[in-house]
């Protein structure tokens, strides 16, 4: 049994749609990010980056429990333990870690900054409505979209003709595209993905975990306890 640290987030997804895809048995542990949930002790405990996801395998290593944090060392212990959507080959390895390092330093990182500066901070208290910064991750995020397109024009899948945890990783925040202000007129590939993963039923059931707990986060409190230093 997997005990699942979440909230329904594109990063929380990730892990959700893992467990689905991989039919692992888990219970899920609400985190309420916007009521500052991510800071309890006993969180930090299992993530001390006060950041969810993290997951508790109650069947570890040797039969003992072991705690996870980050996301993406998440989908690769998960990949190894059940020995799913990792390739079979050390090639196929290779390219399932690149383009799952890929999303966890670069897609995910500046998608969530285009998040910030285009929905969030403008409505802070003062409003922080910057240009440049959000010129700056609306244009980042539309250059790894561009880098995503180009690769599965060649590929079906991020990693190759086969579909992996670097493709678990990405779809989430890909997904939200229209609010990181992107288009897709000009990426037939990155829709087509887009399209074919989102109707892979543990795709659906993952995105769908405890999805009526999704809110814009605009109340003070939780910007407070989502932007904390």
């Amino acid at each position: 049994m997997i005990d699942l640290y979440f909230w329904p987030t594109p990063n929380g997804w990730k892990i959700s749609i893992a467990l689905e895809e991989m039919g692992l048995p888990y219970e899920t542990h609400l985190v309420n990010i916007g009521k500052g949930e991510q800071f309890a002790p006993e969180f930090l405990k299992i993530s001390p980056n006060n950041r969810m996801p993290a997951i508790i395998d109650r069947d570890g290593p040797d039969g003992e429990p072991v705690s996870i944090f980050e996301s993406g060392a998440i989908l690769q212990y998960l990949a190894r333990k059940t020995g799913q959507f990792y390739g079979e080959t050390e090639r196929d390895r290779i390219a399932v870690d690149e383009w799952l390092f890929w999303q966890v330093g670069g897609l995910g990182p500046m998608a969530g900054q285009a998040h910030h500066f285009l929905k969030y901070a403008p409505k802070l208290e003062p409003p922080q409505d910057l240009p440049y910064a959000k010129d700056r991750y609306r244009a980042e995020t539309g250059r790894l979209y561009g880098v995503m397109d180009r690769r599965l024009a060649e590929t079906r899948y991020l990693a190759g003709d086969f579909y992996s945890i670097a493709d678990m990783a990405s779809w989430g925040w890909a997904s939200l595209w229209e609010g990181q202000e992107q288009t897709l007129d000009d990426k037939p590939n990155l829709k087509r993905w887009l399209d074919e993963v989102g109707e892979r039923p543990a795709v659906k059931a993952g995105r769908a975990l405890s999805a009526e707990e999704r809110s814009d986060n605009s109340s003070r409190e939780a910007q407070k306890n989502l932007f904390k230093r």
